[in-house]
């Protein structure tokens, strides 16, 4: 199979849909994780997945999944929870600690694609105010503790996804759900979600071509949102 490999001088991507015909669209390798090439290939519906023995991958999956603000879906059980548990949803409190969080080993995964490299890239990208957080904080033993949350780009009104952690019940659920709430409040019109997922389908997302993910992309990408660190909802 040959892929193609990114020019360092440039920051242009071989043809998408190329990639999604002969390669399942895996678009390319090499180059770097510099702000502005993340941010010219967000814009193209393009992200960065590799492990850490390997060279950056850059990837354009189609069928999308996506999820539409609109049509969030929220099970009986989880919107009880979410109505009598005790709990505080905050934006942009601590990116890197969400994060290096998401970056751990999961249960019975060895490894990670949050790389030490992806990481630096994406706190870099956070400090430019172009990657967000969305904290879940629990009180344990009168302490108030990061329990869960997620962190993704923002390209205009659409937030990619990256990951999710929880290290307390249900916390990355209730952050995921009341996040996408205040996003569509903001104006956001859709959830990047990369690749299907069992959990994400549950809140509603589905599969979409990617000719219309990027119908999306042209036409939501150039609406500027703006958002900062603040207290989103919560009962503590």
């Amino acid at each position: 199979m040959d892929i193609p490999q990114l020019a360092q001088n440039s920051l242009e991507f071989p043809d998408i849909y190329q990639a999604i015909r002969e390669r399942n669209g895996f678009v390319a390798f090499g180059g770097d994780l510099s702000v502005a090439r993340l941010v010219a290939a967000y814009e193209r519906g393009i992200f960065p997945w590799y492990s850490e023995d390997e060279p950056i991958c850059w990837w354009a999956t189609s069928p999308r999944f996506v999820l539409y603000p609109k049509n969030l879906r929220v099970a009986r059980s989880l919107a009880k929870k979410i109505r009598n548990s005790k709990y505080r949803i905050t934006l942009d409190f601590c990116f890197a600690d969400v994060i290096q969080n998401c970056a751990a080993p999961r249960k019975n995964e060895a490894g990670t694609w949050i790389t030490a490299d992806m990481q630096k890239a994406y706190i870099e990208l956070h400090r430019q105010n172009i990657a967000h957080s969305f904290e879940c904080w629990y009180e344990i033993d009168g302490e108030l503790l990061l329990a869960g949350g997620f962190y993704g780009v923002l390209i205009g009104r659409i937030f990619c996804g990256e990951s999710m952690f929880a290290k307390y019940s249900n916390a990355s659920k209730i952050a995921f759900a009341r996040s996408v709430e205040f996003l569509a409040e903001k104006g956001i019109k859709l959830i990047d979600c990369q690749m299907q997922t069992e959990h994400l389908a549950r809140f509603g997302a589905e599969e979409i071509d990617f000719s219309l993910f990027e119908k999306h992309l042209a036409e939501y990408k150039e609406s500027k949102i703006e958002l900062a660190r603040e207290i989103i909802c919560g009962s503590i």
